[in-house]
């Protein structure tokens, strides 16, 4: 297999992966329908391109974290499917992280419409 046929198959797993989010997981699904609300209120009030960059990485970062917070999750159920203290703490600092970007977000979204409402 030669380097371009493997980035090719790479960016399919990619695509699989984020259908497979947006099918089955929906916290996944909550923040994505949030996401594309935020985008049609971004067309709506006309933010400025500064805006928008602002706001496609506040985007991007809520749903990376929970992308990665679901497939730890998964992983530590995997490897101990039965209620385990120290499976618990991984599984809520892998909830922190997306607590840390859900402040994040709201900040930027604080600071891009609060005049504009």
């Amino acid at each position: 297999m030669n380097f371009l046929t493997g980035r090719i198959k790479a960016v399919f797993y990619s695509f699989k992966g984020a259908f497979l989010l947006l099918k089955t997981e929906h916290s996944i699904q909550a923040q994505f329908i949030i996401a594309v609300a935020f985008i049609i209120a971004g067309f709506y009030f006309e933010i400025s391109k500064t805006e928008w960059v602002f706001q496609i990485l506040a985007i991007c970062l809520i749903l990376t974290a929970e992308s990665l917070n679901t497939a730890i999750e998964k992983i530590a159920d995997f490897i101990h499917p039965d209620f385990n203290k120290k499976i618990g703490f991984i599984k809520d600092i892998s909830a922190g992280a997306v607590f840390f970007a859900a402040i994040f977000a709201l900040f930027i979204i604080y600071t891009i419409y609060w005049d504009k409402l």
